[in-house]
């Protein structure tokens, strides 16, 4: 989308929008993303800039498991790296993706006035979301509308509305049209630098098996040792963890896995001879509790 285009919609957005190539704020926003993403790892950036810091230049900085992307997202917008691959399986997260990466100016723009003009109450979100997305742009819609009405962003078949929402706003607590607009306009300026695949997490592993120059930053559903969290929170949470880990270790890549702390995760660390430690984050509730970091020995 052009500078102009934006400022037609909102002429008071662009200038603070981006200084120098960052979001304006500095390189520690973490309000990058369009989406309120459970499970992201908005909490994490700190620890990845200081690690990519650490290795040299990378050449592809690569997120097998986008979601929301706010990692991948933060190395882009302040080159971290050459060029970065988000790949995420949900086709309805990669139809975000795809319109602001890949798709043409017209779809961007369609995307963006149709988020500008939408006026939200509790029946026109269920009669939006209940109609059937004749474009990719529409479909991008809907899934940043749901995204931003239902409780805790989750977008998984059943969840539900919000109700009380924010400060007592109801639905309309975490609709925020024009900031919505300037991300995904801030998104779009990196777009020559962030290839998106519409795919399988480990079709990307495989693709850059052998190249040593590459990093991966893999956040998969957590659904390890029994746990249910990532079944609830999202609508594809299958994967086989033990090919992840196995296929991880065998890699020329290096990577950092963030998981919940179980047991059955640190034996597949322990049986691949990946390193791991343990590192507190803040959940969305405010708890604090560990997570695993899970990296080459």
């Amino acid at each position: 989308m052009s500078d102009s285009a934006v400022m037609d919609l909102f002429p008071e957005s662009l200038p603070q929008m981006i200084v120098g190539g960052v979001p304006a704020g500095g390189g520690a926003n973490k309000h990058l993303s369009p989406f309120r993403y459970a499970g992201g790892k908005s909490w994490f950036v700190p620890e990845v800039r200081s690690w990519l810091a650490g290795m040299g230049r990378v050449s592809t900085f690569v997120e097998p498991f986008a979601g929301g992307a706010v990692v991948g997202l933060t190395v882009a917008v302040e080159g971290l790296a050459d060029r970065v691959v988000l790949c995420e399986k949900d086709p309805d997260v990669g139809a975000v993706w795809s319109v602001v990466f890949s798709a043409g100016d017209d779809a961007f723009e369609a995307l963006c006035e149709r988020i500008a003009g939408f006026v939200l109450t509790r029946e026109s979100a269920i009669a939006s979301l209940a109609c059937k997305p004749d474009t990719v742009q529409e479909r991008a819609f809907q899934t940043i509308l749901r995204n931003r009405v239902n409780r805790g962003g989750i977008l998984a078949a059943g969840a539900s509305l919000l109700k009380a929402g924010e400060n007592n706003k109801g639905i309309a607590s975490r609709w925020y049209p024009q900031t919505l607009v300037r991300r995904l306009a801030a998104l779009r300026q990196v777009r020559d630098v962030v290839e998106f695949v519409q795919g399988d997490a480990f079709d990307q592993v495989a693709r850059f098996r052998d190249d040593a120059t590459a990093a991966f930053f893999i956040d998969p559903p957590y659904t390890a040792g029994g746990k249910n969290a990532g079944s609830r929170l999202y609508n594809h949470s299958v994967i086989d963890h033990r090919r992840l880990f196995r296929e991880c270790a065998a890699a020329a890549f290096p990577f950092l896995m963030t998981y919940d702390d179980s047991e059955d995760v640190v034996r597949l660390a322990e049986r691949n001879g990946l390193a791991l430690r343990r590192v507190p984050m803040r959940s969305t509730h405010h708890v604090t509790k560990e997570e695993l970091v899970i990296s080459r020995a």
